[in-house]
């Protein structure tokens, strides 16, 4: 069984957390100890990762490195890299001291992933995407007017507002066909963090970069089914989807067939901008031939009771 697993945020650091490395390495490793069952199954496994955190963590740097000592600020596309990097070497580092652990012998190999983008995607006229940390309406207002940035209020706290920017959907992951013959080789491969690094190919056929991010669940339900994965995981907060989250009549809907899903979709039945993005991705995975999407929390994972399980129709 191949099988590709995303990570959410909070698997590499929680809300409530500063970000210090002891406190990502401590949450990576108790997240990755989850997934040992699928390696003693046999499963052949793909990690993906989000950085939220992180990334907004290197703009700030890049905004305190500016001002006190005129460092040039890097693009949001060398920050996601940035970003993939330093993920992309924990979770491999850790996932290897998580095998010898258990006596586990596997290769792990974490690679830089470039996602092309459509340059006329209409997301670029419209920025959704949430990045960077909460700060003041007048703060919000002062990095407007100094770098046209472009902000939005927070949903969960009222007052507080996060830069917002383009989230293109993702249309072919680079080098999909190394990453697909890394794992049918046995390998563990770590690609596509934070949704990959946003590219397009100019008249000339070259990559060029753009001021983007890529929405994670999406960019590994796109790699998922570029290498012909049979499930997929999507590893959240929360052990199941639910219908009218936090509302009165809130009900856990752990079964799910593809056509039931795309109806409490359209009937608003997901969270907008938490729950229906990773529905989304499911149905994408399910809809270019994969078996069985599986959303839940990563502590969940081995108890094969949790989590909602989204499947075709014939199943």
């Amino acid at each position: 069984m191949l099988a590709v697993v995303a990570l959410g945020g909070n698997a590499l650091l929680r809300d409530f957390q500063i970000g210090t490395i002891e406190e990502q390495e401590q949450n990576t490793f108790d997240t990755l100890e989850n997934l040992v069952y699928l390696l003693k199954e046999n499963y052949n496994l793909v990690i993906t990762h989000g950085n939220g955190p992180q990334v907004g963590n290197i703009l700030l740097r890049n905004d305190a490195g500016e001002k006190l000592y005129q460092i040039p600020q890097m693009p949001l596309d060398i920050c996601v890299a940035d970003s993939q990097g330093g993920i992309g070497y924990m979770v491999e580092r850790i996932l290897r001291n998580v095998l010898n652990k258990h006596g586990i012998n596997k290769n792990v190999v974490s690679l830089i992933t470039q996602v092309l983008v459509d340059k006329k995607d209409p997301a670029f006229k419209i920025p959704t995407k949430r990045i960077g940390r909460a700060c003041s309406k007048e703060v919000a207002d002062k990095l407007s007017a100094e770098k046209k940035w472009v902000f939005k209020e927070e949903i969960k706290s009222e007052g507080k507002f996060r830069r917002v920017v383009p989230s293109p959907k993702p249309v072919e992951i680079v080098n999909i066909e190394v990453i697909r013959g890394l794992v049918n080789e046995g390998n563990i491969v770590v690609a596509s963090g934070g949704g990959g690094i946003p590219v397009y190919r100019d008249k000339k056929k070259n990559l060029r970069p753009v001021e983007a991010v890529i929405d994670k669940d999406y960019a590994s339900a796109l790699l998922a089914s570029g290498i012909g994965a049979d499930e997929f995981y999507i590893l959240t907060d929360v052990p199941y989807i639910y219908l009218n989250y936090k509302k009165p009549n809130q009900q856990i809907a752990e079964f799910l067939d593809y056509n039931d899903t795309v109806k409490y979709l359209e009937q608003g039945m997901f969270g907008e901008g938490n729950m229906a993005p990773k529905i989304n991705a499911a149905l994408h995975f399910i809809k270019n031939g994969g078996r069985k999407s599986v959303i839940t929390e990563a502590t969940k994972l081995e108890d094969r009771t949790f989590g909602s399980k989204i499947t075709m129709d014939y199943e």
